[in-house]
């Protein structure tokens, strides 16, 4: 019998145009698809919902985002949008707007859902199969990014990671590549997924594949974390731009939730009282932010906004030194923060 979550995500399907209108109002129909830029309702290109079945058998409703590879279906979309912290609350809101009947509270509970993106049991799997940084070409690729160990658990290496070509590849790619393994955890520090930056040995930067960064697992809500959870805390998007952060403030907090989407859906910690945003400077880093300025008013969360002049902090960092990058954040950190975080030299 079906279950009543991929039976609430078919119906979703059977009304594709309608919930992307909805959901994804900046994107816009392109003959079978919705196009828009990302979970987060960005402007853009990068992410397509199938609106028809095909005939190969893909269902309505199925999303893939062409510039992270994480893929779903509609039942994400509404989760992303209402930063829902439980499936159960995604449920209710699909039910809403199906003008479905609540459910039997005395029918068993549903079998959980596999997350999107790949399942969190094999990217667990992958992590504990790769090394500590230290010592490898991950190591050699973040110095090129004037980012210094040492990196923690949350990062490590795998020398000979599998990359699925997509239509985007040239043929005759290699089927694997080294890559920086990061782990996407919860607040408890236990694994949901991992994102992997797939690396070319020969020049020591990203491997020459149309997408070098893939997330696999459950992401939304969580994030790569680098030191434990605290009342001060600073999430953006990339990895490398939250190392610029720790490059100047080591021991503050931080989390990477790896797109706009995510980082618009992370959880707020329990003990979290203000959060630094290292904002990029792009409509999709505006729009996670306007999300996170929503959540954080009705959590009582203090939101500051860390904003580079250029594109992110890792730019900031490359192209005028981390001696300028410590001054852009003195000025942007309240005095307190600066005084307990930013290291002097």
């Amino acid at each position: 019998m079906e279950s009543p979550a991929r039976e609430i995500a078919r119906r979703l399907g059977e009304n594709a145009e309608a919930v992307c209108r909805r959901y994804l109002s900046n994107g816009r129909r392109e003959g079978q698809y919705w196009v828009v830029g990302d979970l987060a309702n960005s402007k853009g290109r990068s992410l397509y919902v199938r609106l028809t079945a095909s005939s190969d058998g893909a269902r309505p409703g199925k999303w893939t985002d062409a510039a992270t590879g994480d893929h779903g279906d509609l039942l994400d979309i509404i989760a992303a949008s209402g930063a829902h912290a439980h499936f159960r609350d995604t449920l209710a809101e699909a039910r809403h707007i199906l003008s479905l009947p609540p459910p039997d509270e005395q029918m068993p509970n549903p079998r959980s859902r596999k997350p999107a993106g790949g399942s969190a049991g094999a990217a667990r799997r992958l992590f504990a199969a790769s090394r500590p940084v230290e010592r490898t070409l991950a190591e050699l690729y973040l110095e090129g990014r004037l980012l210094h160990g040492p990196f923690g658990p949350s990062l490590r290496f795998h020398p000979h990671c599998f990359y699925r070509p997509s239509e985007d590849d040239a043929p005759g790619l290699p089927p694997a590549w080294p890559a920086l393994i990061a782990a996407v955890t919860d607040e408890g520090g236990a694994i949901h997924g991992v994102h992997r930056t797939w690396i070319d040995p020969a020049t020591r930067t990203k491997a020459p594949v149309a997408h070098s960064r893939r997330a696999m697992g459950n992401l939304l809500g969580h994030g790569v974390r680098f030191a434990s959870s605290g009342a001060v805390m600073a999430a953006g998007e990339g990895i490398e731009t939250m190392l610029s952060l720790r490059e100047a403030a080591p021991t503050l907090p931080l989390i990477a939730g790896l797109s706009s989407a995510h980082l618009a859906a992370i959880r707020f910690p329990e003990a979290l009282r203000r959060l630094y945003v290292a904002c990029d400077r792009d409509p999709a880093g505006e729009a996670a932010f306007a999300t996170l300025s929503e959540r954080s008013q009705t959590a009582g969360i203090e939101l500051c906004p860390i904003v580079p002049r250029l594109d992110d902090l890792n730019s900031e960092l490359c192209r005028f030194g981390l001696d300028a990058l410590r001054h852009c954040l003195t000025s942007q950190l309240l005095p307190v923060d600066a005084d307990r975080f930013l290291a002097r030299h």
